[in-house]
């Protein structure tokens, strides 16, 4: 069973395995296969009898979960497994550690349903694995908004057990270096587009949240030939893209200024030109 989104109102929903219930269940509720890469925050807490809940990377070293999916088990013997894809067959992508920490939230009685695990050594980031950003406190969500639920495919027990904007300073109080992307969301209202707010953040916050293999093509787009769009370029940090832009003479590039943090440091970024796509071969492009 592949890796699968559902486009509802909530972030991420995480279920207590059923008695019954097959391992490789496919019942999927609006929802639909993800290609490697679309969702390189979501990990798999596995043991020796297989996959038994989700979770998310939100840094190099901590995953955090849903702290229901400890009730009946021991931390120690539970493995993460990062840049999966599908839970049978191939994986070529996937990186694997076990748990040396479990953090429950102390006054979890299902509310307050969250637990943070501290990785055995830390994860190098790529195409595949990346944390995830955190919705700030004071984030806002307007009815209307669309926004993407990511899971395994288990809807035994439906329903949202935490809010994580809630749980900012607690977070930062287990996690006290390197610590998550926390980003203001906001929406100015149910038909506007959803403006992302990033303050001043850790640096680990510049790629959190990006899915660089996630194409997100809008319904009604299609894929562009070689030279079509020439005055399109891709901004890019540790050789990864961030952000695009436009040429718009023949040394300035205009761009959206959230795409920085302040002050940027221009050293750290490389303009690309002439690319047609994100991977494979691009002969025409120059930096």
């Amino acid at each position: 069973m592949a890796l699968k989104l559902i486009c509802v109102l909530v972030l991420q929903t995480l279920f207590l395995k059923d008695c019954g219930r097959p391992a490789l269940n496919t019942r999927i509720v609006g929802g639909q296969d993800a290609p490697p890469g679309f969702w390189p925050w979501q990990v798999s807490l596995q043991t020796t009898s297989g996959h038994f809940c989700g979770g998310s990377l939100i840094n190099n070293q901590w995953v955090m979960t849903a702290a229901h999916c400890f009730l009946f088990r021991s931390a120690s013997d539970v493995t993460v497994v990062l840049g999966l894809q599908s839970l049978q067959g191939s994986n070529p992508n996937n990186v694997s550690r076990t748990i040396t920490t479990f953090i429950k939230h102390p006054n979890f009685r299902f509310d307050n349903d969250i637990a943070l695990l501290q990785l055995s050594s830390p994860v190098n980031f790529t195409d595949y694995i990346t944390p995830v950003c955190l919705a700030s406190t004071g984030s806002t969500f307007y009815s209307g908004v669309n926004t993407w639920v990511t899971g395994w495919g288990d809807i035994g027990s439906g329903r949202v057990y935490s809010r994580v904007s809630q749980y900012q300073t607690w977070i930062n109080t287990q996690i006290t270096s390197n610590q998550p992307g926390f980003i203001n969301f906001t929406s100015t209202g149910t038909d506007s587009d959803l403006i992302v707010s990033c303050p001043e953040v850790p640096p680990l916050a510049v790629f959190c949240g990006r899915a660089f293999l996630n194409s997100r093509v809008l319904d009604g787009s299609s894929g562009v030939t070689a030279g079509q769009w020439p005055w399109m370029a891709s901004l890019q940090k540790d050789g990864r893209h961030v952000c695009g832009g436009t040429l718009v003479s023949l040394d300035s590039v205009l761009s959206n200024a959230d795409c920085f943090s302040s002050p940027p440091v221009a050293s750290d970024w490389t303009v690309v030109l002439g690319r047609l796509k994100q991977n494979g071969s691009n002969p025409l492009r120059c930096l």
